[in-house]
């Protein structure tokens, strides 16, 4: 069984930061892609952030070079920095990973979601 245990939300003024965490626990061969996704009141789940085992990276347009993933393969954990932040950035924010068990099966899990809030 793997957990996702996130971390850093919070409420912060306009322009503000934040830094995410996201750390996977259990029974872990290897953590492949992980991500952070978000939801905001009476709107779709939407992908903010990708980031590989390799450490390649994607983000959303909305982001605009405001914000970072990053990740520690050591700790199977996974960060996003997030910097000027806008009221619109408001939501529930979400990591997201694909887990190798020891058996070499795949599965997808989620986090339980933290709250980011921007405002003045």
């Amino acid at each position: 069984q793997v957990q996702l245990v996130e971390s850093g939300g919070g409420l912060v003024q306009p322009g503000g930061s934040l830094r995410l965490s996201c750390a996977a626990s259990g029974s872990i061969r290897s953590v492949n892609n992980m991500g952070w996704y978000r939801q905001a009141p009476g709107k779709q789940r939407e992908l903010v952030s990708l980031i590989s085992s390799a450490g390649s990276t994607n983000y959303a347009d909305f982001v605009e070079g405001r914000f970072t993933i990053s990740r520690d393969n050591a700790k199977n954990t996974v960060y996003l920095q997030m910097n000027i932040l806008r009221v619109e950035d408001t939501a529930v924010y979400y990591c997201n990973a694909d887990v190798w068990n020891f058996s070499w099966n795949r599965r997808n899990y989620w986090g339980q979601g933290t709250q980011v809030t921007v405002s003045s």
